[in-house]
């Protein structure tokens, strides 16, 4: 990849001016006032903010390198996926040491055509996290299929490998971890239980580019991996998403689902108007692919940035009561942290509310979320179990929405809901003296913590 230094040059340039232009990005170089000489009072109460300048922009764009590439395509007049499309691929799979790559509109339709191409649907279960943004369930539901949640282990924010046998029923077909956060799922006990059970490994990686278990990237340990590319994502393009996997039958069934059911490679047909399977169109256009390899091309610099900064930003604020970040499993490489994940415990906060402390972070200038809702408890499940299409397929038993609640409670994922905050990727893109900063801010909030309330 043209981006990549060495890791000691990297860790040599750690000031903003020289951390930005190792990783590629196009964000103003600013003097870090530290506040040093600013009162202990929180800022929602008057006081100075531990952190008086705003954070890098995103999504990055560099006019000088990113446009090139991008006015060729535009004055090109081919649009639709071509060669820059094509071009991408081979880069991503290149990247991830996989075989084939497939670009879709989206993640969501990544995770949609997986699953229909391995034939999972109807008659079907498919294991699956409470904790994750909703297409890791829709997909499910999408193909017709039902979704069985699995507890999480609140330390790593992650489907727990330890639940998952008990869930198995003669009806499961796959299983789809979630790297959520950019946090790697522990994917040795997973895939010897799906091979135990013969099921379908379905990865979604849409929050996980270049992270890495046990020195293989995530996406590539299951039948296929899926990943997204919307604007927010480490990849942004505006919108977009992959498959990749080493099946090549597979491959070759997502191409053709993806160009309208079309004849492609093992999928034989004749050359002709008409399609010779169910398909679709998903087709990534050649601009999309133009922005994707741009940001490619600063993706490992980046990367290293955000692990370097969530490793001291993790150290700074660790020590204070009540705050618990994220734990990584002991074969974990590198996270993507498309997310800073922590636990918030208001007890120890004098009984200060999630809410309320979110709000005195921000006010310090950290931007904070307090993150998903549990997916198990989303309204849709029930009017996807009454809708007349499961009614048809499914008997009364298996759709009783009373019956389904209690097989799938998830108390542990409860507990994580209510106490969960994120810090967005963009801010690990900042210097050494943002992080402790950061730390200053949680300190001054648990010091101030009555006052607060």
């Amino acid at each position: 990849m043209g981006s990549k230094y060495d890791r000691r040059k990297f860790i040599r340039d750690q000031s903003i001016a020289g951390i930005g232009a190792a990783a590629g990005l196009n964000f103003p170089v600013k003097m870090i006032n530290i506040n040093n000489q600013a009162s202990a009072t929180p800022a929602l109460l008057g006081g100075t903010p531990a952190i008086g300048h705003s954070w890098p922009s995103w999504p990055v764009w560099n006019p000088d390198k990113d446009e090139p590439g991008l006015l060729k395509v535009m004055r090109s007049g081919v649009w639709s996926r071509n060669r820059v499309v094509d071009e991408f691929e081979r880069r991503w799979a290149e990247i991830l040491d996989i075989k084939r790559c497939l670009t879709v509109v989206n993640g969501t339709n990544a995770l949609n055509a997986s699953l229909a191409q391995y034939e999972v649907g109807w008659g079907d279960e498919v294991l699956v996290t409470p904790y994750s943004f909703i297409a890791s369930v829709s997909c499910v539901v999408f193909n017709g299929a039902i979704p069985v949640f699995v507890d999480v282990d609140p330390e790593t924010f992650q489907m727990d490998p330890a639940k998952i046998e008990e869930k198995i029923t003669p009806e499961t077909r796959a299983i789809i971890p979630v790297h959520i956060l950019g946090l790697p799922c522990e994917m040795d006990p997973i895939m010897e239980i799906a091979r135990k059970h013969d099921l379908i490994v379905i990865e979604d990686a849409c929050q996980a580019w270049l992270a890495e278990y046990d020195h293989k990237k995530l996406g590539t340990f299951g039948h296929a991996g899926c990943f997204s590319f919307q604007n927010s994502k480490n990849i942004p393009m505006g919108e977009g998403g992959a498959i990749v996997s080493n099946d090549d039958a597979f491959m070759d069934r997502c191409y053709s689902y993806h160009n309208y059911g079309n004849p492609y490679g093992s999928v034989a047909g004749e050359l002709s108007p008409g399609a010779v399977r169910i398909g679709t169109k998903l087709r990534l256009t050649e601009y999309q692919a133009a922005i994707g390899l741009a940001q490619l091309e600063r993706l490992e610099g980046e990367t290293e940035l955000r692990n370097q900064n969530a490793s001291l930003l993790k150290s700074e604020i660790e020590t204070t009561p009540g705050i618990t970040p994220y734990r990584l499993y002991p074969k974990v490489n590198r996270a993507a942290f498309h997310l800073f994940p922590f636990r918030y415990d208001q007890q120890e906060f004098k009984g200060l509310s999630r809410s309320k402390f979110i709000a005195a972070l921000k006010s310090e200038g950290v931007p904070c979320y307090d993150g998903y809702r549990p997916l198990n408890k989303m309204p849709f499940l029930k009017n996807t179990l009454e809708s007349k299409y499961y009614r048809k397929f499914y008997p009364s038993a298996k759709l009783d929405y009373n019956r389904y609640m209690e097989a799938n409670h998830c108390p542990l994922n409860d507990q994580l809901c209510e106490e969960a905050i994120w810090i967005p990727q963009n801010v690990l893109l900042g210097d050494t003296n943002d992080m402790k900063q950061i730390g200053v801010a949680i300190s001054k909030i648990y010091e101030n913590a009555e006052s607060l309330k």
